[in-house]
């Protein structure tokens, strides 16, 4: 069986599997879990050892969940539950 080929007369070419994984917002998925600023263990694992914010390209969070995420740990910054820099 021959391939079919596309508008510009050229076969088409197979879609080679790239090796990402497709990320995905945990918050989403797991709908019982609230952000809080209180919750310093899921708060840090937004936050790399420098102390900023990872963006939502690396971290895989929806953009609602991005806003509730900073804001809490802008919060926590405040109230000293995590560091604003380190040393």
């Amino acid at each position: 069986m021959k391939k079919r080929p596309d508008a510009k007369g050229k076969p088409k070419k197979k879609k080679v599997f790239s090796g990402r994984r497709s990320k995905f917002c945990k918050f989403c998925v797991e709908k019982s879990v609230l952000i809080d600023y209180k919750d310093i263990k899921t708060l840090q694992g937004f936050t790399p050892e420098r102390g900023k914010v990872l963006p939502r390209r690396t971290s895989g969070v929806c953009a609602n969940h991005q806003r509730m995420l900073v804001e809490s740990i802008k919060r926590a910054r405040n109230i000293a539950l995590l560091p604003f820099a380190t040393d």
